[in-house]
């Protein structure tokens, strides 16, 4: 326990668990075309902040609540056919525009938008370090339970529906999961950028892996890799360290585009 007593060990410990989560679920984001989808949620969790600090609530419980309920809204728009990426980018900056204008609402509360926007790793504390493990093994053990359901329900509707599967449940489990990683890594990276670190580690996967296991397994491990080192080289070159996580995110994305056989 005297290891936690590091501020840069708990923020090492806090990448790594959300990047854990991250990878495998970024994978589906990838398949699904869900971009804009995980977008929308993660914006939305500004204001479960801002809801959670004027009730005086956990900020945890308030941004995977309102992640939650947006990520439910859009799932649910998309089954009646309207969720276009029109409506998916209006609902994700709406989202994220009302929490801004929620949080400079409230009246003598000061909110340090900037740590929610982009991350303020190094601030965390065992207790945050906790939930991020909680909910990365949470993610880990769902998407681990329904891994054949949620790949043959990515395949297709009618597929799922021949295999006695039904899409819509495993859409659920999908939305859950996805909640439950944008309210892990809100004080990772930021509800700006933890779609990115969703989607970058997983795509920059995807050309060297043949199975969904491997890159599945891959993407975490990138993204963890990513973590580890955006914790470090903040501290040495003095910038900020959830956008130095998905810089070197991208930097890995561009490195695998140039080097993977598949795509020249």
């Amino acid at each position: 326990m005297m290891l936690l007593d590091s501020f840069l060990i708990r923020a090492a410990l806090a990448g790594l668990g959300v990047a854990l989560a991250a990878g495998p679920l970024g994978c589906f984001v990838v398949w699904r075309r869900m971009a804009y989808f995980s977008d929308a949620t993660a914006h939305a969790s500004i204001l479960g902040v801002a809801l959670a600090v004027a009730v005086d609530a956990p900020v945890f419980g308030g941004a995977l609540v309102v992640a939650l309920l947006m990520a439910l809204a859009v799932s649910t728009l998309a089954d009646r056919g309207t969720a276009s990426d029109t409506i998916l980018g209006v609902t994700a900056h709406a989202a994220l525009a009302l929490g801004l204008v929620t949080a400079s609402l409230l009246p003598n509360v000061r909110i340090d938008l900037m740590g929610y926007l982009f991350g303020d790793i190094l601030s965390v504390t065992k207790a945050d370090l906790a939930l991020v493990w909680i909910g990365a093994l949470v993610v880990a053990g769902l998407l681990t339970w329904r891994w054949s359901a949620l790949l043959t329900a990515t395949l297709g509707a009618d597929l799922s529906r021949a295999a006695g599967i039904d899409p819509k449940r495993e859409q659920l489990f999908l939305t859950i999961a996805l909640a439950v990683v944008v309210a892990c890594g809100i004080k990772v990276v930021g509800a700006l950028l933890i779609g990115a670190l969703l989607l970058i580690p997983a795509a920059t996967a995807r050309p060297f892996c043949r199975t969904p296991e491997r890159m599945a397994g891959l993407a975490a491990l990138i993204g963890m890799v990513c973590a580890a080192l955006g914790v470090v080289g903040s501290l040495y070159v003095d910038t900020p360290v959830g956008p130095s996580i998905v810089s070197i995110a991208f930097g890995f994305f561009v490195l695998s585009r140039l080097w993977s056989p598949r795509l020249r």
